[in-house]
């Protein structure tokens, strides 16, 4: 076995003229600055090597002047295709210029399309990026107009449309890790995240490329316990040992335990967020999370909703993730962004976007830039300005309920808040409600065909994603619709009849959200429909711990059917349910007189398959069908069905 540990510049020697480089990194985390630095310093000297193909996913840099940024130079590079390009600004400018052919590709997708690459697949197939500009029936991708290989194409399998993306070969792999043997074996247990870095480097090392590995300290061989080892010697051809300032956890962060879990940090003393519209905007969205559900944060004013579940004691009851890989504890922001506070695990970034892509999410809140008539939204491109899309367009196609965020305006906006109303000092000079968004990073006429839950939460209104386009759901206390919400739109939402958002929001004392999203205020739970003779149970997010709570849940239940007095069709909602198991029979016993009382048919629906399969034993050892679906659009249609019978 050769010693794999070599000085930097004879690392970076290995890298020839128009090879095709894969970089790490998830903002800074896992970035191979050293490595990056090494390449920079050789071309400044040498004018080599030339005409470089990079391939990344999470944009390795601050947004300024590091990671990709120190490479982004004309003649170095090429040809650029990434995921997110927002912390890549030279290299953005130089897409943009048309001085560099350029792509912007899924995030999810160019991670999950490692594995293909390692595996020798011809590409891989994904409904990410269907109807957006990712589709070849828009721009494929393309940044520019000199960016003309086909990345993504059309096909169909069974009838239904898929995109299938191309593989692409990689001749050498930059990636980071915190420990090294002379034999190349990695450990990465002072790394915020793990990142791809075993299926980039088995990616390269398959399309007979090599790998160049960034690392802080090396050990001796034998001294790296083998499940530490997150990536194998075999496949690393060179080791190079990191500056101390090249090798921070993240930008901003030189180390912190809590972020690679080797300790537990104290979030009761995070600092909480300035009574400002962020923090309204971030409160409305809060009141969205589901209990016991699974939350995904994208970057920016997103961020602000775990500071406030923070705040409200609520992520006992929420599973926050990020798409790099981190599910649970408390997500952090600005150039920490990606690394987590207490997490309960972290896995890497294709598993977390396997997760997304099937359906994982119960809810997901992302950023909003510009929003239209169709509810389409833009957050990746303008004007002059590329952001790219990141894990956008994975996360947002996939998440049972989306929540975007935003403020209505943009450039000068200003408000105020008194006696629990908002107030606008200064409106803003951008509008962000258009006519037409310049780039289809969400499209909103292909979400609402496929039923999905959507809201428009900003400082002043609420939108609702319909059928026939964006509802007006909800207006802040102070507001007024003419003046201060339609004159500033270019085109006239559905107006029916808006409600008022919680004063609340606007009260800079906390909102006890926490006792008001777990209590069981039965008013607002039931609601029946005489038309139908159809009632709607939400009993989401409900916690039957003790005796009391099924007695109590069993009076309010009573009441309200004996009220109605015929029996009716039920459709209940059970997401996020909790109940002991002690009571599980006991429960199973009410809602078996229940049916026999008051319901001509009853169906469940959860995405809890534990749950649907336990309630189901339950209700069919009492001679009771379950009827327990997945979702409420089949719960709905069985029971439309059983009326036509």
């Amino acid at each position: 076995m050769v010693d794999k540990i070599v000085n930097l510049e004879d690392a970076i020697a290995l890298i020839g003229d128009e090879d095709t480089v894969c970089v790490s990194g998830f903002v800074g985390i896992g970035t191979p600055e050293s490595l990056l630095r090494g390449i920079e310093e050789r071309f400044d000297a040498d004018q080599s090597p030339r005409d470089l193909s990079l391939l990344f996913a999470a944009a390795p840099g601050d947004g300024k002047d590091a990671g990709l940024n120190r490479i982004a130079k004309e003649g170095l590079i090429k040809r650029a295709i990434g995921g997110h390009w927002s912390l890549v600004p030279k290299l953005g400018a130089m897409a943009m210029q048309n001085k560099i052919a350029a792509y912007n590709l899924p995030l999810g997708c160019i991670s999950q399309l490692y594995r293909d690459i390692a595996a020798g697949k011809p590409g891989m197939f994904s409904k990410v990026g269907l109807n957006t500009f990712a589709d070849p029936r828009q721009d494929g991708g393309a940044i520019n107009p000199i960016s003309t290989e086909k990345l993504v194409e059309l096909k169909e399998i069974d009838g239904k449309e898929w995109l299938f993306y191309r593989a692409i070969p990689i001749d050498v792999a930059l990636i980071r890790g915190t420990t090294a043997d002379k034999f190349g074996n990695i450990t990465m247990e002072r790394e915020a995240l793990t990142l791809d870095m075993l299926s980039i480097a088995m990616a390269a090392k398959n399309s007979g490329g090599v790998v160049i590995a960034q690392v802080e300290r090396v050990a001796a061989h034998g001294s790296l316990a083998p499940k530490d080892v997150i990536i194998p010697g075999n496949l690393v051809d060179c080791v190079v040992i990191a500056q101390a300032d090249e090798h921070r956890q993240t930008y901003t962060t030189q180390y912190d335990h809590a972020f690679s879990g080797r300790l537990r940090g104290i979030v009761d003393e995070l600092p909480p967020m300035g009574f400002d519209m962020r923090k309204f905007i971030a409160r409305r969205a809060t009141m969205e999370l589901p209990i016991n559900g699974v939350v995904n944060l994208g970057i920016g004013m997103p961020e602000g909703v775990g500071t406030v579940a923070n705040e409200e004691g609520l992520l006992d009851h929420i599973m926050l993730t990020t798409e790099a890989g981190v599910l649970g504890g408390v997500p952090q922001s600005g150039l920490d962004f990606g690394a987590a506070i207490n997490a309960e695990s972290i896995i890497q970034t294709n598993q977390q976007f396997d997760f997304y892509d099937g359906g994982g999410l119960d809810m997901a809140c992302l950023g909003m830039a510009e929003v239209d008539q169709h509810g389409n939204v833009n957050v990746s491109r303008f004007k002059d300005r590329f952001a790219g899309a990141g894990g956008f367009i994975n996360i947002s196609q996939n998440a049972r309920k989306l929540v975007f965020v935003g403020t209505f305006t943009a450039k000068g906006l200003r408000v105020s808040t008194q006696d629990n109303t908002l107030k606008i000092d200064n409106e803003g000079a951008v509008p962000k409600f258009i006519e037409n968004v310049e780039q289809i990073t969400f499209n909103g006429r292909y979400a609402a065909s496929l039923g999905q839950d959507v809201l428009y939460v900003t400082e002043r209104c609420v939108f609702r994603l319909t059928a026939t386009g964006l509802e007006l759901a909800e207006v802040a206390p102070g507001i007024d619709v003419e003046k201060d919400i339609l004159a500033h739109m270019a085109f006239t939402p559905i107006i029916n009849d808006p409600k008022p958002m919680n004063p609340a929001i606007f009260a800079e004392a906390r909102m006890r959200l926490k006792q008001t999203m777990l209590s069981m205020n039965w008013d607002d739970r039931l609601h029946y429909i005489a038309d139908e003779n159809t009632v709607f149970a939400n009993i989401s997010g409900l916690s039957i711990e003790t005796i009391d709570d099924l007695d109590m849940m069993r009076t309010k239940l009573d009441a309200f059917f004996a009220g109605i007095g015929c029996k009716v069709d039920v459709i209940s909602n059970y997401d996020g349910v909790t109940i002991a198991p002690r009571l599980s029979s006991r429960f199973a016993d009410m809602l078996t007189d229940l049916e026999t009382k008051y319901y001509h048919t009853a169906t469940r629906y959860s995405t809890s398959a534990f749950l649907r399969q336990k309630m189901g034993q339950d209700l069919k050892t009492r001679k009771i069908s379950p009827h327990i679906f997945e979702t409420r659009e089949e719960a709905a249609a069985y029971v439309k069905a059983h009326k036509e019978t």
